[in-house]
């Protein structure tokens, strides 16, 4: 996979007819090659601090349950609202989750937009 530590954002698409997210990327060295970051089948995201020249330190791959201890209050608020999706019980939700495979994948920023996706997988390419 190819590196994208210290890559500045130049660009980001949410497709959710296809529940795809890009991350359209350069490596600060060649500015006119794009790497882009894919997330595939998409569920949700949260994208927090976007700002221009944004730079990603990492993402990470986390489980799922990890994704409940760290949103709870997220998850309460916006239940009523279907969201992520329609559930009875948290517990619902997080077997969905378990079952279908999703990852929680964490965007740690060095400088600017940060934030998380849960999704199948994500790619890495130019």
């Amino acid at each position: 996979m190819l590196s994208i530590h210290d890559n500045k954002i130049v660009s980001y698409e949410v497709d959710f007819q296809k529940s795809r997210i890009t991350l359209n990327t350069t490596d600060g060295k060649r500015d006119s090659v794009i790497t882009k970051i894919e997330f595939n089948d998409a569920l949700a995201h949260v994208f927090e601090t976007q700002l221009r020249g944004s730079i990603i330190l990492d993402i990470s791959t986390l489980d799922v349950s990890l994704f409940f201890k760290h949103n709870k209050e997220l998850l309460e608020k916006e239940k009523d609202y279907a969201w992520p999706m329609y559930y009875e019980k948290i517990e619902d939700l997080f077997e969905y989750l378990q079952n279908e495979k999703y990852n929680y994948y964490v965007i740690s920023a060095s400088y600017g937009l940060n934030g998380w996706v849960i999704a199948k997988e994500y790619k890495v390419y130019n």
